[in-house]
């Protein structure tokens, strides 16, 4: 019995050390957010104070102290996603996480970001402050990592430390650019369905902006091939460590909308959900600079902030800055390949991927005149057939650093425009409003045209030169607006009005939130910071009702069984809301679903259909589609000797709608509520293993919203009847310029990276209930309620 005892007694020992030891190791790797640090390179004492949701305000004497405390703060929080990030562009993913990452390696490494970088790294003036405060960045994140706790992931992967340097910052930039592309989606499956069945069936795609009726104003041969490119690179993007860009909504209201007679500013740009969160929130005060914004892991300048000045925002433009050319070869030597002035050699370099716990792979890239071949980079691709990839954002000089250090210290809007120049991709709706009554928004980019009849939403001829670009565009065509008539500018990734006659191509997304905003800010001009807030939460779709009436004009409901005409009934009196409780948008995306399905599935297959509702093609077309009786897509050309017409799919896919929702949730149409089946969960790269999901995984919640509403928490359809939602508003921002210091914010997590933080998900539940937090300004309230870390020179 003793013996027992003993035994017992030192198992309780070894647990309580055990447990004292995990206790100490958490502890050891919580961020530090109280006492003292010395700082090399440091000139002055600079303090940061994390207020009460973990965001660092720094005061220094200097900007270039206020920056190099910045990279340190950035980096306790945020080092595992910097380390991601930075990895993504020259194909070093593999090195952590091995083969499984390898298409994603041979992808990058071969398009080219890389060595933009290093050119536009080589034309840097060396004496401009926005390369030395990049510097000053880059030091405090190395500093951190030499001295600072190791994350927990560095740990679990196994991932070497190195430094942070000025090519990774333009690596990642370079990353976030393609990322907001959709050409490399869409142009393929466009030109597959296109040589399939031929232009009859590209009408109803909307492929030409006939669909965009609520535009911007302005003041001022081998198919298969093709579609595996699309769905290679969907599939890249989608399974990345780092979610890509998709949408967003901002507006600006003017001195004549709002009720205290200054501008509102809002803005929630659309990004894929992930832990942690896209951005990194923080205010620099030195005596002569003061900026809150939010932030890029890995970079020093924040593409959203305000000031007591100024505010600025963006939103994905959706212009077409990439073009494939498919090349001819020369028979007989497919190193040379056909050229308007005769054949000309591919350009080849070889790279080197490593690859953990395995050998290295050595690619060979090769490009013509347009680009790198994507068939060198993806794989089920026939080397016989080569398609080259133009992008913009290699092609022409990179200013991305000048630019958005020029966006963050501009003294005036005409300052602020000409930062807004600098930026030849990626296309974005770049944002403005400002203390003195001016709102504005200009589209970035380099614009260019093809020769007339030139559809460059198709594969086109590389060999002849005839559908090369022929003109580039001055910045004064580009889309913009300042100061309107109307009094207030807006961009929710919707076609602009054309310029000069010209409606610039792109992949712009479906009018809905364009019209429940322009809608909402034509209705009133007394708004204030409260009701602007309701409006960025607000989950009504003005489109979907009318979808609705179309559909079940197209059902014969006298034919209905009981549960079939209490469906209908519910649908007939929705109006467009997508709040937990409802039980319509249930209803509607699995008959939207089904009715896309059945329109559809049989001539794209199973794996074109699936990419094609991911795209704003698929988006398009699902309120347009339904109006068109004599389409050609209503007919499955699967049935032989029967023609179908679009009462048949439509009443064939309500039908099967009820029976699967009956059977999923149950036979009260009551329970069949959103909240069930609409969900969010915010995974980490390492949340997708079992063990680690409680640990490092965010929710799941039951989640408000839907595709294509201001709140747009979007998901992809299925069959399953489950939506679960890959992103949304990634920072939910309204500033107001009569009461600048009370202007708010929300994450959809929180601040830090780091899951041993508090603040890893302390505004998780804020943010799904639609409120918001203060981003402070005033030192005194900041004081109250913060910890004070204290950086001090390091003595000489």
């Amino acid at each position: 019995m003793r013996k027992i005892k003993k035994i017992l007694l030192v198992l309780f020992v070894l647990i309580v050390v055990l447990g004292i030891g995990l206790c100490a190791y958490i502890f050891h790797l919580k961020p530090k957010y109280e006492g003292e640090v010395q700082l090399k390179n440091l000139d002055k004492e600079t303090t940061v104070y994390f207020d009460d949701f973990g965001v660092p305000h720094i005061y220094a004497n200097s900007e270039k102290d206020a920056m190099t405390a910045l990279g340190y703060v950035h980096a306790q929080e945020r080092l595992w996603q910097m380390e991601l990030l930075r990895r993504i562009a020259p194909g070093r993913l593999s090195e952590i996480f091995g083969s499984l990452a390898l298409k994603n390696d041979k992808f990058f490494s071969g398009i080219g970001i890389e060595e933009a970088s290093a050119k536009a790294i080589a034309k840097l003036d060396k004496n401009s402050q926005s390369y030395k405060m990049t510097l000053a960045y880059l030091d405090g994140i190395n500093q951190y990592l030499e001295e600072g706790t190791t994350p927990i992931e560095f740990t679990l992967v196994g991932v070497k430390k190195e430094k942070f340097t000025i090519k990774d910052v333009y690596n990642i930039f370079g990353y976030m650019s393609f990322s907001f592309a959709m050409a490399q989606k869409t142009d393929p499956l466009l030109t597959d369905i296109r040589n399939r069945y031929g232009a009859e069936y590209l009408k109803d795609l909307g492929i030409e902006g006939e669909f965009n009726t609520t535009q911007i104003k302005s003041s001022k041969e081998n198919i298969e091939e093709y579609t595996t490119i699309a769905k290679s690179v969907a599939a890249l993007l989608d399974n990345s460590p780092i979610p890509p860009f998709v949408g967003s909504n901002s507006w600006v209201a003017g001195p004549n909308k709002t009720k205290n007679g200054k501008v509102i500013f809002a803005n929630d740009p659309h990004i894929g959900f992930s832990q942690p969160a896209t951005w990194y929130e923080a205010h620099l005060i030195t005596p002569e600079f003061e900026l809150y914004g939010c932030y890029l892991a890995g970079t020093p300048y924040p593409l959203l902030a305000h000031n007591r000045d100024y505010a600025y925002g963006l939103t994905m433009f959706e212009n077409d800055d990439i073009d494939f050319y498919q090349e001819k070869n020369k028979v007989g030597d497919s190193n040379l390949y056909q050229t308007p002035t005769g054949f000309a050699a591919y350009e080849t370099r070889k790279k080197t991927i490593k690859v953990k716990d395995t050998s290295d792979v050595v690619l060979t890239i090769k490009s013509s005149r347009h680009g790198p071949i994507m068939n060198d980079l993806l794989d089920r691709l026939d080397r016989k057939n080569p398609i080259a990839m133009s992008w913009i954002y290699t092609q022409q000089p990179i200013q991305i650093l000048d630019a958005v250090y020029g966006l963050s210290h501009a003294k005036s809007k005409d300052d602020f425009r000409k930062a807004v120049q600098l930026v030849a991709a990626p296309g974005l709706n770049v944002m403005y409003g400002d203390a003195k009554g001016n709102v504005a928004w200009w589209a970035t980019g380099t614009l260019y045209k093809h020769d007339k009849g030139v559809n460059s939403f198709f594969i086109l001829d590389g060999a002849s030169g005839k559908d090369d670009i022929k003109e580039y565009l001055d910045f004064s065509k580009n889309p913009s607006a300042e100061n309107p008539k109307w009094g207030y500018v807006y961009s929710a990734n919707n076609q602009p009005e054309a310029i000069d006659g010209y409606l610039y191509p792109g992949y712009y997304l479906p009018e809905d939130r364009a019209k429940r905003i322009s809608a909402l800010m034509d209705a009133k001009s007394d708004w204030d910071k409260e009701a602007i807030s309701k409006m960025i939460f607000d989950n009504t779709s003005p489109v979907s009702p009318g979808v609705v009436q179309r559909l079940i004009s197209n059902v014969n409901t006298a034919s209905l069984s009981a549960k079939e005409k209490e469906v209908i009934a519910a649908l007939k009196s929705w109006k467009g809301t997508n709040n937990l409780e409802d039980v319509a948008p249930t209803i509607y995306n699995k008959w939207i679903y089904l009715y896309l399905k059945n329109t559809f599935e049989d001539e794209m297959g199973e794996d074109n259909f699936n990419l094609f509702l991911g795209l704003s093609l698929g988006k398009q077309v699902i309120a347009r589609q339904i109006e068109n009786e004599n389409s050609v897509w209503w007919d499955n050309i699967k049935t032989k000797n029967v023609k179908e017409t679009r009462k048949d799919i439509v009443s064939k896919s309500f039908q099967e709608s009820v029976k699967a929702l009956q059977e999923q949730l149950g036979d009260q149409v009551a329970d069949w509520t959103w909240g069930k089946v609409h969900t969010v969960e915010h995974e980490h790269p390492l949340g997708k293993i079992a063990a680690l999901r409680k640990l490092f995984n965010v929710g799941p919640f039951a989640a408000p919203g839907s595709n294509e509403v201001i709140n747009n928490q979007f998901f992809g359809l299925t069959n399953e009847g489950k939506y679960y939602t890959k992103g949304g508003p990634s920072t939910r921002r309204v500033v107001d310029f009569s009461d600048i210091e009370n202007s708010w914010s929300i994450l959809p997590t929180g601040q830090s990276g780091n899951p041993f933080s508090k603040h890893y998900d302390d505004q998780a539940e804020m943010y799904n209930a639609g409120e918001f937090r203060k981003m402070k300004l005033n030192k005194d309230e900041i004081i109250k309620t913060s910890t004070k870390l204290v950086f001090k020179p390091v003595k000489k």
